[in-house]
């Protein structure tokens, strides 16, 4: 009867953490694909499903990533992304990628994608690249990437990249999501509405007041 009963609660406890292990993370498709219906007013965690027998060759389909962005910005890189928005196919799938450009000193800058990893391959020139650790630690590791390259950032972490060289560079980055979301840290704090409070940027940033209005002025 012991052995019954210590059977009975190893099973009942392997149970109970299976199930608590599959609500931690998104369930497994149900189906071959789950096209985005865009035009559904139903909201969901992702997009609802189109009808299957609506579903066409071209909702897996994006044309247009041989083009470079305009760089011609502050920044000097333009990221083009094809995510779910683009491709409707994408939508429960668990994946999306970006090409993105840059000019000479163009800077991805410091962001963090709440949703995903990354990978990303130098497609042409070089790109100086790294991330840093959670806190304590706040370790940065950084490497200077050549064409055909591959680095990760792994999902959560800042990062950033820049270009280098004296030519323009070219990067395609895969990601673990069909909606990675991306935060800018620079917007995210200067460029908030309504604004953070000056006294709780100059303390956070330990500088003078005029310093957070200037930075804020930016964005």
């Amino acid at each position: 009867m012991r052995t019954a009963s210590v059977f009975l609660l190893a099973a009942a406890l392997f149970a109970i953490s299976c199930s608590h292990g599959t609500t931690a993370s998104d369930p497994s498709l149900l189906q071959d694909f789950c096209v985005a219906d865009k035009t559904s007013q139903v909201r969901v965690n992702g997009l609802a499903c189109k009808d299957a027998k609506d579903v066409v060759v071209e909702d897996f389909y994006h044309s247009g990533l041989h083009l470079a962005g305009n760089i011609t910005n502050k920044q000097g890189s333009a990221v083009t992304p094809v995510n779910v928005a683009q491709i409707g196919g994408l939508n429960t799938l668990g994946i999306s990628l970006v090409r993105i450009d840059y000019a000479p000193s163009g800077l991805n800058p410091p962001h963090t994608h709440p949703r995903s990893t990354e990978i990303l391959t130098v497609i042409e020139g070089s790109l100086l690249v790294g991330f840093v650790t959670s806190n304590p630690e706040n370790k940065h590791f950084s490497k200077v990437l050549g064409k055909g390259d591959v680095f990760v950032f792994p999902k959560g972490l800042v990062h950033y990249q820049f270009n280098i060289g004296t030519t323009d560079v070219v990067a395609i980055a895969a990601l673990s999501s069909q909606n990675p979301g991306v935060i800018t840290i620079a917007n995210a704090v200067f460029g908030s509405t309504p604004s953070i409070p000056d006294g709780i940027l100059t303390k956070a940033f330990q500088v003078e007041k005029n310093t957070v209005d200037w930075m804020q002025a930016q964005f």
